[in-house]
């Protein structure tokens, strides 16, 4: 399984390209508003030139189709290693479909994302070309936030999009470590997430025992450089 990182940060963005088990990058307009990307153009291109042989997902913000559509052309041309996202439906909540068939034969790699049904995953299936690569976004992280376990969610997406060896499915939007073990477990192809998660892969296989005893010494720590008092000798 492919790990890929999602973020905005330029220097975390770094930071991830210099460590060889992260195969890709993705983000989205959330992500750069939250740290203040003002010129998307600038940023996006920014990007591609300091991940230049590594896949990098950018997204479409229109929510006309035609618009999306330029705005995907324009995109691709900015490096041949960026795949477009496009949301699987509109505000509106009108199908992306006709603008995914239309740029999958063209030949636009593309990410379908913010899907989080069974019929969503078969509507994007059917409308990629065979012969373009694809990558589709399941976002299992959000879908486990509704009280769904995702596993076996994500193995029937699996079953699904068989049907497009090019396509990859990715488990978006992990909570935990513990979801990259997960998605790994049922065969997914790949998986993003923030550079908060993909820092806790050095606890892996650490002792729990001295873990334990790491948090007492956080919680004395803390409490201490807080000043923290209780009269335990009142009269």
């Amino acid at each position: 399984m492919k790990l890929f990182a999602d973020g905005a940060d330029m220097a975390g963005i770094q930071e991830m390209y210099a460590n060889p088990m992260i195969r890709g990058f993705t983000t989205n307009p959330t992500l750069m508003n939250k740290v203040g990307i003002t010129d998307y153009e600038a940023f996006g291109r920014q990007v591609l030139a300091a991940v230049p042989d590594r896949p990098v997902s950018l997204e479409v913000f229109a929510d006309d189709f035609d618009e999306m559509k330029a705005q995907a052309t324009e995109i691709a041309t900015w490096g041949d290693n960026v795949n477009i996202k496009i949301p699987v439906t509109n505000t509106k909540g009108e199908f992306s479909g006709p603008l995914i068939k239309s740029l999958s034969e063209a030949g636009v790699s593309l990410n379908l994302t913010a899907i989080m049904t069974l019929d969503q995953v078969r509507a994007v299936t059917e409308n990629l070309s065979e012969d373009t690569p694809a990558i589709i976004s399941v976002f299992a992280g959000r879908i486990a936030d509704t009280g769904i376990d995702p596993m076996p969610f994500m193995s029937e997406c699996l079953k699904i999009i068989s049907a497009r060896p090019k396509a990859e499915l990715l488990w978006a939007s992990p909570r935990e470590l513990l979801n990259i073990f997960q998605a790994d477990d049922i065969g997914c192809h790949i998986i993003t997430a923030t550079n908060d998660v993909l820092k806790k892969l050095s606890l892996v296989g650490k002792g729990l025992s001295e873990y334990s005893l790491e948090t007492v010494q956080m919680f004395y720590d803390d409490a201490v450089a807080a000043g923290y008092k209780i009269n335990t000798k009142k009269a």
